[in-house]
């Protein structure tokens, strides 16, 4: 009873104090939860708890994942500043506190600048602002002003690449930064936008188109490649060629983007499914694709200036003494069914070009940050974190990268087994925030 131990003390210090008498007591019998005062001494009474609350420091959290232009490296932006990992290792290179929320970071190649945007619960900077920074003299070196919600985020060494809600606008890398470009889009909630030395692509006006931009004569082609929303677009690191899949999330197509000519069309699946990511090979002749069934897909894709890779015909089968699990071995395009596929009037699916092999990948199981649906005023890193971004390591090895609570790094290697056919294996995982602990 803090009361009683109080006047005990008191009684302790000064002897000569008389103790309460009983009726002392009863006539000054208070009301619960309040305050006595005994010889000038305030009293708290017993029920009241003066302990402050305890409040433990909000676990670390990845809000966004993109790899830099050779994939070579990818940056994180987390609830509390950033991190920027090797992809072929997965060893912390670079780390910065802000004390609050980064929802995107783009690196420029390996440089010392990045492209960030404030985001999550307690973001540091506006959602609006696209802030440029140098990251060896630790200050904002370029802000961009935006008056909705900045969605996505493209840089290079001489531009800058800011996709809104219903708009894409180039920007000189430059102090002042000079808008050079706006196009104008359908609602682009994502943020889609892909840029290589060569080319820009993003969402047309029109639902489904793509808008491809030549950099260097600032002709703008039309690509109508869906009849769905965009879901995911990814150039290939030559320039050369475009990949696109639709909200359905069952065909993938390619496209040359010299001509618009559509080269390829490649079936995920059957399903519908949510696309997570897509990304070409280092020499462009393979496509991967990530999607919410957890599945990696990888392709042969046919290149306007490199010969194909020679395929083999399909089965699913475990590597021989390995003991791992492999995934659908080389496939030859449009003989996953055989002969149905050459039968007249047979339903598409079965003459369509699937993934030469497959293998599962952790999606995990992180629950919605915030809970928020993506709208024009939803703040980043406040939805479901990210999952499956994938960065080539080189032509035949490739990382998975998660976000969230639960955030992962996965690499794969292609290899031949003994039967001479094409496995997508898992080589190792980790959970990269411990190495930036």
């Amino acid at each position: 009873n803090i009361g009683l131990a109080r006047q005990s003390c008191i009684r302790s210090a000064h002897p000569l104090l008389p103790s309460p008498s009983p009726s002392h007591t009863q006539a000054r019998r208070h009301r619960p939860g309040t305050a006595t005062y005994r010889h000038g001494i305030r009293t708290l009474p017993a029920t009241m708890n003066t302990r402050p609350p305890i409040e433990t420091a909000p676990s670390t959290v990845v809000l966004s994942v993109s790899f830099n232009n050779d994939a070579s490296c990818f940056s994180v932006g987390l609830n509390s500043g950033i991190c920027i990992f090797h992809t072929k290792s997965c060893l912390l290179k670079a780390s910065r506190d802000f004390n609050a929320g980064i929802g995107l970071v783009e690196m420029m190649g390996t440089t010392n600048y990045l492209a960030l945007v404030g985001g999550g619960r307690q973001p540091k900077f506006s959602s609006t602002k696209t802030i440029i920074w140098d990251d060896m003299k630790g200050r904002v070196a370029i802000e961009i002003a935006s008056l909705t919600p900045v969605r996505g985020v493209r840089i290079g060494r001489n531009r800058i690449v800011v996709a809104l809600q219903n708009s894409v606008r180039v920007y000189s890398f430059a102090k002042p930064p000079d808008l050079q470009s706006v196009y104008e889009t359908t609602d682009n909630p994502l943020g889609l936008v892909a840029m290589s030395d060569k080319t820009i692509a993003f969402p047309g006006r029109t639902v489904g188109q793509i808008q491809l931009v030549d950099i260097g004569t600032g002709n703008v082609s039309i690509i109508p490649a869906h009849s769905s929303a965009l879901r995911a677009i990814q150039v290939s690191p030559d320039g050369e060629l475009l990949a696109t899949a639709s909200e359905m999330g069952t065909l993938i197509r390619v496209f040359a983007t010299s001509n618009c000519a559509r080269l390829a069309e490649l079936r995920r699946g059957v399903d519908p499914a949510t696309i997570f990511s897509l990304a070409f090979s280092p020499e462009g002749t393979k496509l991967a694709c990530t999607s919410d069934k957890s599945t990696l897909h990888v392709f042969d894709v046919p290149h306007p200036k490199k010969p194909m890779t020679a395929p083999t015909s399909p089965t699913v089968s475990q590597m021989a003494g390995s003991g791992i699990l492999a995934g659908r071995p080389a496939d030859d395009g449009k003989g996953r069914w055989g002969f149905l596929g050459k039968i007249p009037l047979m339903p598409r699916m079965f003459s369509d070009v699937y993934s030469f092999s497959s293998a599962p990948f952790e999606a995990g199981d992180d629950p919605l940050i915030g809970g928020l649906p993506m709208s024009d005023q939803t703040t980043l890193g406040t939805t479901r974190p990210q999952k499956g971004v994938i960065g080539w390591i080189t032509e035949d090895s490739l990382v998975i990268i998660g976000a969230g609570h639960d955030a992962r790094w996965e690499k794969f290697v292609i290899s031949k087994g003994e039967d001479g056919r094409r496995y997508v294996v898992r080589e190792g995982w980790k959970r990269y925030l411990g190495s930036a602990s």
